[in-house]
């Protein structure tokens, strides 16, 4: 694709960069094929090659306007096309790039700039986020029934024995939603890994991985979430005191691990930024096999997996973490259309209803067509989603696996 970039839209490293991946797209359009918002509208400007010719006017000086933004925002970011995409393109890369030009030359109406403020506001801070989810559930059994299903049930895993001493340990990303909302998730990858001799560390300082700014479109809010994180860990690690930084949630681990990208521009943390984001660990990585390989003669239940695309079209450790379930003693049923996004994608459930809820039925009815006794997850987003409309019970993947840990512990003990 031909791209004569206009001087001053962009920096310009970074304006060599969006000119080189516009210049990789050849225009096949198999990119519609795997976009979930081209399946669910149909339009060419809401697949990745249209949106690409509305970022290309954009970066060429052309004037835009809300077209251009409507179509920006119905994108999910889930990367799916990045998979297909014959030509390598770095769709996601050229996205986070113009999402910024294109909120300063378009004003958002008052009521979408407030909401937006409010999501940055409230989800990345965990205290804010709690009080409001306490709130939440106390108004619970008075709120109507689209809202309630909205507001999950606090869960817990209960594990009575007591924890080995580690050998080493690693930093834990809490999660700003994910701590508050299913602290299950942290307490069974605790339980899993004290049986290797690794503790996890809370760690004073560090908190959210700077996912929901980025996406918006905030890149200093998204930054500034970087270096905070970076002044934490980076001394634990040059000191040892760590081995690496733990996520339980795909969609922050992804985004932990491209903090060289995020602070590309930044010569005081760019270092510390790469030596961060190769110690970063996600779940699937952390735990292996060998780990689990007591619990396969367990009894074989059916499981019917959701891969997030975080996982499967951002890490690619899909495949970790099914031999991890098969670990586990887990029959993983054949799910239709496994790349499909099942429109959760951070904030986008809020922001874009209607397509999320389309594209959440479709998952339930793919994840649901083989009787499951459970629907599995790696991110918690995924998973609160997916929890709103299920007729089966989801969980994540480490609360699966911890249970039967303990379970095995117990069975075993005199």
């Amino acid at each position: 694709m031909r791209a004569i970039l206009k001087p001053g839209i962009l920096p310009a490293a970074d304006a060599e960069a969006a000119a080189a991946i516009l210049r990789a797209c050849v225009h096949c359009g198999f990119c519609n094929a795997t976009c979930p918002s081209y399946q669910v509208l149909g339009d060419e400007r809401d697949g990745p090659r249209g949106r690409i010719y509305l970022m290309k006017s954009l970066l060429e000086g052309e004037a835009v306007g809300t077209t251009t933004q409507t179509h920006l925002d119905r994108c999910l970011g889930c990367k799916a096309c990045e998979t297909t995409c014959p030509s390598g393109v770095h769709y996601t890369r050229l996205l986070d790039l113009v999402r910024p030009a294109v909120e300063a030359q378009v004003a958002r109406p008052l009521r979408a700039r407030a909401l937006r403020w409010l999501l940055r506001r409230a989800i990345p801070h965990t205290r804010v986020f709690t009080v409001a989810l306490t709130l939440g559930r106390w108004l619970r059994p008075l709120l109507p029934d689209a809202l309630r299903r909205l507001i999950p049930r606090r869960r817990t895993f209960e594990d009575s024995a007591p924890l080995p001493a580690s050998d080493q340990h690693y930093a834990l990303l809490a999660g700003c939603v994910q701590e508050p909302t299913l602290p299950a998730i942290n307490q069974a990858a605790r339980a899993i890994l004290a049986r290797a001799r690794i503790g996890l560390r809370a760690v004073p300082g560090s908190g959210c991985c700077g996912a929901l700014p980025l996406h918006l479109g905030a890149v200093e809010e998204a930054t500034a979430c970087a270096r905070r994180n970076i002044d934490a860990w980076s001394p634990l690690l040059e000191t040892g005191a760590i081995s690496g930084i733990f996520s339980a949630s795909t969609g922050c681990t992804q985004v932990l691990k491209d903090y060289a990208h995020i602070l590309r521009h930044d010569a005081t943390y760019r270092a510390r930024a790469e030596q961060v984001a190769a110690a970063v660990k996600d779940a699937s990585e952390a735990i292996t096999p060998a780990m689990l390989a007591p619990l396969h003669a367990e009894a074989r239940s059916r499981l019917a997996l959701q891969t997030p695309c975080s996982m499967q079209h951002g890490l690619k450790t899909h495949a970790q973490l099914e031999a991890l379930l098969n670990a586990a003693g887990f029959d993983l049923q054949t799910v239709r259309e496994p790349h499909l996004c099942c429109g959760s994608a951070g904030t986008y459930s809020l922001l874009q209803p209607a397509i999320a809820r389309s594209l959440l039925e479709r998952k339930l009815s793919n994840l649901e067509a083989s009787a499951p006794t459970c629907i599995a997850t790696a991110n918690i987003g995924c998973l609160l989603h997916l929890e709103t409309q299920a007729r089966v019970p989801v969980r994540h993947w480490l609360e699966l696996v911890a249970a039967r840990v303990v379970k095995l512990e117990r069975t075993a003990s005199p």
